[in-house]
């Protein structure tokens, strides 16, 4: 990656942080969904990052969203998880030929199913880690799973308009 590529990674993760911190930690429904935002700076990230890179990057967001949330280490663990499964992931769901001029697993790239299908386990997964972690076991399994449920469904909707307002064709390119 080149400086202005770096330059609009930085920016592009310093706007889903501070939009985590700022608007959607107080978007919650009916005390259920969650909006967590900030994952998907790690989840249209290009394909062709090192896992390396994503393992530092997914730690290190997580520990800034620890920090506001004052969560010792929730977001941490659940990003850095998220970042090891990506690559994993990708590959699974990738096509034997590859894919063709696409340089991230956004909407306007690929497609919404594609994106659905990528993004829907991995925040799963994120949320069962940040949910479980925070109730302490699974002794309150079924409470849990349906936070993890409805916030999944929330954080990638929010994701989904995001991208069709903001990730137009041409636009980061």
């Amino acid at each position: 990656m080149n400086s202005s590529n770096n330059f609009k990674q930085i920016l592009i993760w310093v706007l889903f942080v501070a939009s985590q911190i700022l608007f959607a930690q107080n978007f919650v429904l009916y005390n259920r969904a969650f909006c967590f935002v900030y994952v998907g700076f790690l989840l249209l990230l290009p394909l062709g990052i090192s896992r390396n890179y994503i393992l530092l990057l997914g730690f290190f967001t997580g520990f800034i969203i620890d920090v506001f949330y004052n969560s010792l280490g929730t977001h941490m663990a659940a990003m850095t998880f998220i970042a090891f499964l990506r690559p994993i992931w990708l590959n699974a769901i990738t096509p034997r030929g590859g894919y063709e001029n696409v340089d991230s697993p956004a909407i306007k790239d690929l497609s919404l199913s594609w994106f659905l299908a990528y993004a829907l386990p991995l925040m799963f997964l994120h949320l069962a880690v940040v949910f479980f972690i925070e109730a302490g076991g699974f002794h309150m399994f079924f409470y849990v799973i349906s936070k993890v449920l409805l916030s999944t469904l929330l954080t990638v909707l929010v994701l989904v308009i995001l991208q069709y307002l903001f990730y137009s064709k041409g636009r980061f390119s």
